[in-house]
């Protein structure tokens, strides 16, 4: 698993690149994959701080299971979806949150309908997408 000090010693990495280009094409895309890994870095730091926040099964059987991989690709699939959040259609976007909404009710989270709205909507003019 990738700890979040990997993850901004990546971010650092592409902040230097970016120092390196007077390309306006480059610095967009080398900024873009700056805040990618930044924010997998804040990500990873909110989970850690956040595991007793969050909802857990205390029945083994019924529980999904998911490896520390299928764990990380779920949140990498997550992650570039809300990335790409301004660029997807809204039937599309309605579609995928009802989606995620319907999830979150059946883990029993309350507000989560409600925190996710919040959460589009405060990052909706974000630049090439969301930020995470």
């Amino acid at each position: 698993m990738t700890t979040p000090s990997q993850y901004r010693a990546h971010a650092d990495k592409y902040s230097e690149l970016i120092k390196g280009t007077d390309k306006p094409d480059e610095i967009r895309e080398l900024q873009k994959l700056e805040h990618s890994f930044t924010d997998l870095a804040e990500n990873e730091d909110w989970m850690a701080n956040n595991v007793n926040k969050t909802v857990h099964s205390e029945d083994a059987t019924s529980a999904v299971t998911l490896t520390e991989e299928e764990g990380r690709i779920l949140r990498c699939l997550g992650a570039s979806v809300i990335m790409q959040w301004n660029t997807l259609p809204t039937k599309l976007q309605r579609e995928l949150f009802d989606n995620a909404s319907s999830v979150g009710e059946l883990l029993e989270t309350g507000a989560f309908k409600q925190q996710m709205a919040r959460f589009l909507h405060k990052h909706k003019d974000d630049d090439a997408g969301m930020k995470i």
